[in-house]
């Protein structure tokens, strides 16, 4: 028989028998324990169940070698530690409106599941007068039962997860990764009652301490970001039993990956499409598109809108009126960020963005554009270059004045030179440089230009065989970051320090910067280490190879560039536009928003009813 026939064969159905017990339970596990951090949260969730102030965790090998969790809850009897065993026995449903669920569990697959596919004990007291019991189940079999010695409450073990079942084992990824999705849900439960304290370690490390009795705001700002605190507006909205409160960062404090997104759904955290792609349109006019906003938001509905049982992971939920819920997340966050002293960033008008003409470049070879100035800075700067059309005003800031002249008006009594972007003629809002062209008036956004050209200088640095030119530190810097940030710096180290980023660990939650790009230096530097830490854990490992490299260049090139608000001198603004006018894909800025637009001289015309 061929190989094909072979792969084609259909197999002959036999009788249709029960499947046994231990084997119904491995299936159920393929849906409720995905990987370490699934059977944590299953057991944390049951804690919190429980009525339990302070649940402990501890963990090693991120969950691939044991998992801990012991809570203060209201505990088990022994018999009621081998029904817990068994499926689809929970009591969390004293009736049968699965409807009116109130709890974070009800299924009742977690435990027998867990236990069919690892080494699991059991420990519980029922109250302080109760006796505490253990039981031990290894892969579906029960070994031993007996008394224990513990204070009220439960204790769980999971030991040797997915051993005896090695097609299993093998999807799992490295134990870093798995203590990264492990963090993540002891993280969102933790945030999801700030009434309970929660511990978490791994490998004998604390990597998680928060008291219970927090306020929302207190707890926000522990397990999402420190500054959040100061860079958010509440939200708070009410419609009927509907109600939405929580913490949403301004568009100005935003992050290279959505993973600092917290969604609840009464009391539950969910990574729900819904609530997701409302967030996403909230922000949409405010936010660049390969930026994600910082928030924890907490929706409490009544129990018959919103159906918990889609999956048995339980992290999506089904709306009765969706479009409801997303109007009251868009408009809540909308009207929150629009308030007190604090205004959101505008998104640029459609009309506007019609005039945007994509010209010709000319080819002709021009010196960059110097890099920003700051007023007090660490790093070395090299001179400006000079640009020959610029006339006495450059050439005095070449010769080392101490700052260059202010932004004026040119005069345009000489004919204007023939340059595709025109000459700079004066800066509007200290933001965007107008120019005349000989045919119209240009406007130029002067940080997407300048962030596009620095971008393109990343990329030519890094395309030859040596390394990219770097400027050392004079002082280097330390920038703080969660343990797991620091992990991923610390493996992408060599590829960085190819793009003149010079990183070393600096204990546990910290790295040491000891240089920056040659184009980047005066830059922030907390900004950029933090935001290249961002992108190294949207987009893996394999970040800098291929195009994925471009996403940490362009994030390089954010934080180099020149600002909005700084005031350039004429001979600046002629600089930037004359290495526009040779620099590949100038014509829009990382983002994908346009640098320039042009008005011809018609539509200026036009304008003044001349036409």
């Amino acid at each position: 028989m061929s190989q094909t026939s072979n792969i084609h064969r259909r197999a002959v159905p036999g009788t249709i028998r029960r499947l046994p017990e231990n084997l119904v339970n491995r299936i159920a596990a393929g849906e409720v324990v995905e990987r370490p951090a699934s059977a944590l949260k299953e057991l944390v969730e049951n804690a919190i169940d429980a009525g339990a102030s302070q649940i402990s965790v501890r963990l090693a090998g991120g969950g691939l070698e044991l998992i801990e969790v012991i809570d203060d809850g209201c505990g088990m009897r022994a018999g009621e530690i081998a029904l817990a065993l068994e499926r689809h026995a929970t009591s969390k449903l004293p009736d049968e409106a699965i409807e009116q669920v109130a709890t974070l569990g009800f299924r009742g697959e977690a435990l027998p599941s867990i236990a069919s596919v690892a080494r699991v004990t059991i420990e519980s007291r029922a109250g302080p007068q109760g006796e505490a019991w253990s039981r031990v189940v290894d892969h579906g079999a029960v070994i031993s039962e007996g008394p224990a010695a513990l204070p009220p409450g439960t204790r769980v073990r999971v030991e040797d997860l997915f051993g005896k079942v090695p097609a299993r084992r093998k999807f799992l990824r490295t134990a870093r990764s798995e203590w990264a999705a492990s963090l993540d849900v002891v993280r969102r439960l933790a945030l999801a009652r700030p009434d309970i304290g929660f511990t978490l370690e791994n490998d004998g490390r604390r990597a998680l301490h928060v008291q219970p009795g927090d306020t929302l705001a207190s707890r926000t700002a522990q397990i999402v970001a420190r500054e959040l605190h100061d860079n958010a507006v509440a939200v708070d909205l009410v419609r009927g039993d509907f109600h939405l409160i929580g913490v949403a960062g301004l568009p100005t404090y935003n992050r290279g990956v959505a993973d600092h997104q917290y969604l609840f759904v009464n009391g539950r955290p969910v990574k729900d499409k819904l609530l997701i792609g409302a967030v996403r349109g909230a922000y949409a006019d405010m936010l660049a598109r390969d930026r994600h906003a910082v928030l924890a938001l907490f929706l409490d509905v009544p129990p018959e809108e919103v159906d918990v049982n889609v999956h048995p992971a339980k992290t999506e939920v089904r709306f009765r009126d969706p479009a409801l819920v997303r109007g009251m997340i868009v408009s809540g966050l909308r009207q929150a960020l629009m308030t007190g002293d604090r205004r959101s960033a505008q998104g640029p008008d459609a009309a506007a963005m019609q005039a945007w003409q994509a010209e010709p470049l000319a080819q002709i070879p021009v010196s960059p554009v110097p890099a920003p100035a700051p007023q007090s800075s660490l790093f070395w700067q090299a001179p400006a270059p000079k640009v020959a059309e610029a006339g006495p005003v450059w050439r005095g800031y070449e010769a080392g004045m101490m700052a260059p002249p202010a932004a004026r008006a040119e005069p345009a009594e000489q004919p204007v030179p023939s340059h595709p972007l025109g000459v700079a003629r004066g800066q509007v809002a200290a933001t965007y440089i107008v120019a005349e062209a000989e045919d119209g008036l240009v406007l130029v956004d002067q940080h997407a230009a300048h962030e596009r050209l620095v971008l393109e200088r990343l990329r030519a640095a890094g395309a030859g065989e040596g390394d990219a030119p770097a400027q050392a530190l004079l002082l280097p810097e330390v920038v703080e970051l969660d343990e797991l940030a620091c992990d991923r710096l610390d493996e992408a180290a060599a590829q960085l320090a190819a793009y003149g980023l010079s990183l070393e660990r600096f204990g546990p939650a910290a790295m040491l910067v000891r240089a920056v790009p040659a184009v980047l230096r005066g830059g922030d530097v907390q900004a950029l280490v933090r935001d290249v830490a961002d992108d190294l854990a949207k987009n893996g490992a394999a970040l800098l190879l291929g195009e994925k490299r471009d996403l940490v260049l362009a994030t390089m090139a954010c934080h180099g560039s020149v600002r909005a608000g700084r005031v350039l001198s004429v001979a600046e603004m002629n600089a930037l536009l004359r290495e526009m006018e040779v620099t590949p894909r100038s014509g829009q800025c990382n983002h994908g928003r346009p640098t320039w637009i042009k008005l011809a001289h018609g539509d200026i015309e036009k304008l003044f009813g001349r036409k």
